[in-house]
């Protein structure tokens, strides 16, 4: 008998942890395991504010999957971009284009999220993300040339005042980190430039909620609003974006920014990718799924991660979902695999349930907030209980290394603000970074898994791979 077949979608903390524990656990022969990812590594996501600054560099926060002395998985190098749930099919597109059709028995859905976006005018065609590897190393390049090119400026100039300003929107974590670390690259950056005065920098992190980071609570949030505004970075709450233009950004209390660098943090979204299952969703489209992570309705289908609502019974079970995290996709992640050995071996499958271990902010420099199970730290103390959580989260022992050296390095020797040049020619927009566009209508989905039950039972059978 053929093995049965358990596809991956997502080499984010849920699938790789997932892929992990089902090596470890199944026999050799067991079943067959296939990952489904464009790139051949896992993103460490909540580092790439520092490969935007500098801090790091991209390979860093790249760990390899290919490094595993387990390795059983075969990666297919491709993104997800429909499921047909009743046909069991998860339909492919390779990193070449072509769309094949790939049968399992088991899969589990790690898409992850996508940056929430909303219809702005302008945002589509100038806002930038913090989602991508390449999104963060273009951003790099991207605010070191608007200091070349002010610096070359007349000064006092309309062009120089927008290409020193810089605007961040959400009061996230990731808008929050992102915002520090940046801004911390252009006022360590402008010592290079003499014909530019730092004063001439300006830096603004715009959000519509009340209170920066509200999860860490009222103190630590004025904490990090307090050092966000003695480093001179405007934080305007209650407001957002009307609309961006190419050298000014428009707020909703009718302000007018001189910017040339606006960057888009507020919130994530499911990956489109869910919406092809038909199948409920909740809060950001995410798939509503039972407490053992399974898809209702959708047999043999496992969500969790970013792309899953999943139940929080640690906080009693009372309609409240597992944040989407780190922490809490890793867990999932396990408790998926062992819900799908379960299954193989006819043993009862088990229930996610995880209480949440704390939050952690790095600020750039020595400043940090901090609340690892549940005390609050500030400062020093709190930047290296966030580092520190960082580097043990790392997957590999050659991340770890990388990550510490470039920690070192940088504290020791600084940054030299180089710019690759990578992508000059072409403006990014998140749609080109996070391929949105590529997904199926549920439709397409099953007009494709249709005609290709048609083929196989005229005997003509399409490649699956």
């Amino acid at each position: 008998m053929a093995r049965p077949r358990i596809v991956v979608v997502g080499a984010g903390f849920a699938g790789v942890a997932c892929v992990r524990r089902l090596e470890r656990t199944l026999k050799p022969g067991e079943a067959e395991i296939l990952l489904v990812t464009p790139s051949s590594y896992q993103l460490y996501l909540p580092l790439l504010p520092q490969v935007a600054s500098g801090v790091l560099t991209p390979q860093s926060v790249a760990v390899s999957l290919r490094r595993s002395r387990r390795h059983r998985t075969r990666i297919v190098p491709g993104g997800a971009v429909g499921v047909d749930t009743r046909a069991k099919v998860c339909v492919i597109r390779k990193i070449t284009g072509e769309l094949v059709d790939q049968p399992y028995d088991h899969l589990v859905l790690a898409p992850g999220s996508v940056t929430r976006t909303f219809d702005i005018p302008g945002l589509a065609e100038h806002g930038r993300g913090m989602k991508t590897l390449a999104e963060a190393a273009h951003l790099r390049d991207h605010v070191i040339a608007q200091l070349d090119l002010a610096d070359a400026a007349a000064p006092g100039s309309a062009e120089r005042a927008s290409r020193l300003g810089f605007v961040v929107v959400g009061g996230g974590y990731a808008g929050t980190e992102t915002a520090a670390s940046l801004e911390r690259l252009t006022m360590n950056a402008v010592g290079r430039y003499p014909r530019l005065d730092r004063r001439e920098i300006s830096w603004h992190l715009v959000d519509v909620a009340p209170k920066l980071m509200p999860e860490l609570g009222d103190r630590l949030g004025r904490a990090a609003l307090d050092v966000l505004r003695r480093r001179g970075i405007e934080v305007s709450l209650g407001t957002s974006v009307a609309k961006a233009g190419p050298e000014d950004v428009t707020l909703t209390d009718g302000r007018v920014l001189p910017c040339r660098t606006l960057i888009w943090t507020a919130g994530v979204a499911a990956s489109p990718l869910v919406a092809t299952l038909g199948a409920e969703t909740a809060k950001s489209g995410r798939l509503v799924v039972t407490a053992d992570l399974r898809v209702p309705g959708a047999e043999g289908a496992f969500a969790l991660g970013d792309a899953a609502a999943v139940p929080d019974l640690a906080t009693g079970g009372d309609g409240t979902v597992c944040p989407p995290t780190a922490q809490h996709a890793m867990r999932q992640g396990k408790v998926a695999a062992d819900n799908i050995v379960a299954t193989l071996r006819g043993t009862p499958l088990r229930r996610y349930v995880h209480k949440d271990l704390g939050l952690v902010v790095d600020l750039g420099g020595r400043d940090g907030v901090s609340r690892p199970l549940g005390i609050d730290l500030r400062g020093m103390p709190a930047q290296a209980v966030a580092r520190g959580y960082h580097w043990a989260a790392l997957r590999t022992g050659a991340a770890k290394t990388r990550v510490m050296t470039n920690w070192l390095l940088n504290a020791v020797a600084g940054d030299d603000f180089v710019r690759t040049g990578f992508q000059t020619n072409k403006p990014p927009t998140l749609r080109d970074f996070e391929h949105t566009d590529q997904y199926l209508t549920p439709e397409e989905v099953r007009a494709r898994t249709a005609a290709d039950q048609v083929d196989r039972s005229g005997g003509r059978d399409r490649p699956q791979q």
